[in-house]
């Protein structure tokens, strides 16, 4: 898996790409929080779940139904901070991105036993064939050559592909607002 951070920084590119009346720049803690929860499993550990089982690490929490669940969960909490219907409804799907873009960068690890998409329908874990991120040691092993070895992989694989998304979108929204701004 990814760093948590990492997962927070994947949350925090994807906010460029929606209007700020959408996803106003204070709420973005709230994309990172969507982005990095699904880790809560690892809990789980602790109290006998097994990594496979349901609730197991990468199981459930990591699914496309529990992104759905939590980014409406948030949603109600955030939707006072957003006015206008369209503006709530992109606000609800950059939460739901950034909760989903968990999965997505774990199924790009090199580790594990897979990602259950589609939990609690069908408990089959996935990786995507190409899988580059090398798996983040926990604990105190985070602090060793493993763990600066997986940050180097995610600084490569997922943190400057976040900055070009970012900037691309930046630049992408600048122009269509100078070109709707010439036609009016």
């Amino acid at each position: 898996m990814p760093t948590v951070i990492t997962h927070a920084v994947s949350a925090a590119a994807l906010t460029t790409a929606f209007p700020n009346r959408s996803v106003p720049r204070r709420l973005i803690i709230l994309g990172g929080i969507c982005a990095m929860a699904p880790d809560v499993d690892v809990f789980g550990f602790r109290f006998g779940i097994r990594y496979e089982d349901l609730w197991g690490h990468r199981g459930l929490t990591h699914s496309l139904m529990f992104a759905f669940c939590l980014s409406i969960l948030v949603w109600l909490v955030a939707i006072p901070y957003v006015a206008g219907f369209a503006y709530r409804v992109l606000l609800w799907l950059y939460l739901f991105l950034a909760s989903a873009s968990h999965g997505v960068l774990d199924a790009f690890t090199n580790g594990g036993l897979g990602i259950a998409f589609l939990s609690p329908f069908d408990t089959t874990r996935y990786f995507f064939s190409f899988h580059p991120i090398e798996v983040s040691p926990t604990g105190v092993h985070f602090f060793s050559e493993r763990g600066l070895s997986a940050l180097e992989s995610e600084f490569i694989w997922v943190w400057v592909p976040s900055i070009v998304f970012a900037i691309l979108a930046v630049v992408v929204r600048w122009l269509f607002t100078r070109s709707t701004t010439r036609t009016n």
